[in-house]
């Protein structure tokens, strides 16, 4: 079964809300810390930009003095209890890492997801061995990286693509992900085997963009990134952009809108799903 909306995007909603109801008074970070009696406004600022897990009794006393009124109110309290990671968040994702589990709750609350990869398989692609490969590679740069612990939850984020009311999962690869590169030919004939397998399923779709296909205005980004989007419309669409030690979230419907008019450029020259699926499995004989 799906879990509910992820705390990571109540706690964005509830930002935006929050911060909307306080220029609505005209207020400033100052004036409601100082109502408040709050010390410093690096509290309310984090509640704001959603990088802190809200208190529901500061959410209450913020609602007071925005004097929301009481239909909103109440959405409001549902939210900022969203908001909050449960037990059962906890429980359903197992022992995670900060920015797996930062993947891990966007992949299971979302309705969508859009993965772009210019390099590498995806992470909810990946079978346990390509999985190894790659999380080894990044432990050589970061001796902090616990492998089989990454592995083992890489493994735990695949169910999503499989429970029984999946998101719709579209990726969208460069044709440089399909070359075995400095993998073993078992594990990589295992992966491209995988791929074919996945685009079996009715929500998984996978394209290839060879490297010929040039998208409109040749842009094409060296970055990947993944955009998210949620069963209730009033949550943020958000796009993660991945880098070496850290991930960038995006929640701006201005820098989303961008980033979702890129992937829109990648699929008009992609391999349709079925000239991926023949591609594949050319590969996977050759």
């Amino acid at each position: 079964m799906p879990l509910p909306t992820s705390p990571v995007i109540r706690r964005a909603r509830l930002g935006a809300e929050l911060r909307q109801l306080r220029r609505r008074e005209a207020l400033t970070l100052e004036q409601v810390c100082e109502r408040l009696g709050w010390a410093s406004t690096s509290k309310l600022s984090r509640i704001e930009l959603g990088q802190s897990r809200p208190d529901l009794a500061d959410v209450l006393d913020l609602l007071d003095v925005y004097q929301v009124a009481p239909a909103h109110r109440d959405a409001l309290i549902v939210i900022a209890r969203d908001a909050a990671t449960s037990r059962g968040w906890w429980r359903a994702l197992g022992e995670m890492g900060e920015r797996q589990r930062t993947y891990a709750e966007l992949e299971a609350g979302a309705a969508s997801i859009v993965d772009w990869q210019p390099a590498v398989v995806p992470g909810l692609l990946q079978t346990p061995a390509y999985a190894r490969l790659r999380i080894t590679a990044a432990h050589l740069v970061d001796s902090t990286v616990d492998v089989e612990g990454d592995v083992r939850a890489r493994l735990i984020r695949h169910d999503v693509l499989r429970r029984e009311d999946p998101p719709r999962y579209t990726a969208v690869l460069a044709e440089a992900v399909c070359d075995q590169g400095d993998a073993p030919p078992e594990v990589w004939r295992e992966q491209l085997r995988h791929l074919l397998d996945l685009t079996e399923l009715a929500n998984v779709t996978i394209r290839l963009l060879p490297r010929d296909r040039v998208p409109r205005g040749g842009v094409q980004p060296l970055t990947p990134f993944s955009c998210y989007a949620f069963p209730d419309p009033a949550d943020p669409r958000t796009v993660m952009l991945e880098a070496l030690t850290t991930d960038v979230r995006l929640v701006a419907p201005m820098d989303v809108d961008r980033y979702e008019r890129l992937t829109t450029w990648l699929l008009d020259a992609a391999l349709t799903p079925e000239e991926t699926v023949a591609a594949l499995g050319e590969r996977l004989a050759g």
